[in-house]
């Protein structure tokens, strides 16, 4: 397997009584358990390319699979006062990563030592040229602690506002302000000192330092 299936056709709309938005389709699966699938086909793409970012492909394909899987277990829990799932599902992503976060280190610490790494490799699609650039960036994200990271990449590659990630992490709105303003400054201070800076920068996402 090499990523999620491709979505579905949207049926949603169609007759009377189907759902809507996520909040309907996970109520409405309590009692038609297949009608989860359209959850899966709305967002698995999404889930799956910010996993492959931080984990590379093959790991991404094992997150996201159990991402929905815990999604699909929990249900019943899920505040529908929230439409959007989701935060929550990013939530569920990003405690599944957290779990290897050696290896996300460690993959990002090689990356930024020799400019080569698996993981790379599920961050572009452009040629190896592109992954020295990465070097700089990828060093400046290891020396972070995972929630600093998590809070820094979900804003930046899952493009998650901060009441969304305070949401899908469960922390005050006033800790991922902190811990972004905190990894913001951490990752300039490393790239500053790199003359590969303001493309690196660009790599994480052209608006990360607003």
């Amino acid at each position: 397997m090499t990523g999620p299936p491709p979505a579905r056709p949207d049926t949603e709309h169609e007759g009377e009584g189907r759902a809507r938005d996520d909040a309907d389709v996970i109520a409405q699966s309590l009692d038609e358990p297949e009608l989860f699938a359209g959850l899966y086909d709305r967002h698995a793409p999404d889930i799956h390319r910010y996993a492959a970012r931080r984990l590379g492909e093959g790991a991404a394909d094992d997150i996201t699979a159990e991402t929905f899987l815990i999604a699909f277990r929990t249900r019943s829990r899920y505040d529908t006062a929230h439409r959007l799932a989701r935060p929550w599902l990013y939530g569920i992503a990003a405690n599944l990563i957290g779990k290897h976060r050696r290896t996300e280190v460690r993959a990002l610490k090689a990356l930024a030592r020799t400019g080569h790494d698996p993981v790379a490799a599920s961050w572009s699609d452009r040629s190896d040229d592109r992954l020295t650039v990465q070097a700089p960036l990828a060093g400046a994200l290891a020396s972070l602690s995972t929630g600093d990271r998590h809070v820094l990449l979900l804003v930046a590659w899952a493009d998650l506002g901060y009441q969304e990630v305070a949401d899908a992490l469960r922390i005050p709105l006033g800790t991922v302000r902190s811990r972004l303003n905190r990894a913001r400054r951490k990752v300039r201070e490393a790239l500053s000192t790199d003359p590969a800076f303001t493309s690196a920068e660009q790599e994480l996402n052209p608006s990360w330092t607003n």
